[in-house]
């Protein structure tokens, strides 16, 4: 028997992406091949030429230099034909004079949606959620954000959580609520009895407690 086409996998944190092969808007790239050694942020959105959409894919284009000078890629995606996205692209470049030069994804069949559980049939059968991926340079899923049809994304959130994970893996700490970057950063908490006492003598250190510590970086 064969076996049946998994329509809800839904990836997980820490996961290895899941590979594909998929035709663009700058030719086929195969995922684990595309953008070496750099972060990826893929997402998808549910429609071309439709205003949601178009305010959040001009949002990406018009930012693209700052996602680049944190050595990340992008790569969007919807279940739109390759035509329609060149359509849409020429059609918001001659509107807004914004010109969405990463690659979109043409998911006609569905392969990368399915694959990365961007259908979800509560939200859409038809469409994909606003779904958004976290690639690190090892192709580890790192953070997922998933947004409904009807409310856009919050660019400065995308970029502030880029800028988190890579701070967080640049120097070994954690991020604190509301953290830009630029501010004081989570030390990680002792885990001996000697870390304690060590951590309780530091005075190089903004100390609220052993567990609660934070330092500029």
């Amino acid at each position: 028997m064969e076996p049946q086409e998994q329509t809800n996998f839904m990836p997980r944190l820490g996961d290895t992406a899941p590979n594909f092969t998929a035709k663009t808007t700058k030719g086929d790239i195969t995922l684990h091949d595309y953008a070496k050694d750099k972060w990826i942020v893929m997402f998808s959105h549910p429609a071309d030429f439709t205003p949601v959409c178009t305010t959040e894919l001009s949002s990406f284009a018009s930012r693209k230099e700052e996602f680049e000078s944190r050595n990340t890629a992008l790569i969007g995606l919807s279940i739109d034909s390759i035509h329609s996205h060149l359509g849409w692209v020429n059609n918001v470049r001659e509107k807004t004079g914004v010109y969405i030069d990463f690659p979109l994804i043409a998911d006609i069949d569905m392969k990368v949606s399915k694959l990365y559980g961007m259908l979800q049939p509560n939200e859409s059968e038809t469409a994909t959620v606003r779904a958004v991926f976290f690639i690190d340079p090892n192709k580890k899923i790192r953070l997922i954000m998933y947004y409904p049809l009807n409310v856009g994304r919050n660019m400065d959130e995308v970029l502030r959580v880029l800028d988190g994970l890579q701070t967080s893996d640049k120097y070994g700490v954690a991020m604190p609520v509301n953290w830009n970057k630029g501010d004081k950063v989570i030390v990680p908490p002792p885990k001996t009895l000697d870390e304690m006492n060590q951590r309780l003598e530091d005075d190089s250190i903004e100390r609220v407690d052993f567990y609660l510590a934070r330092k500029e970086i």
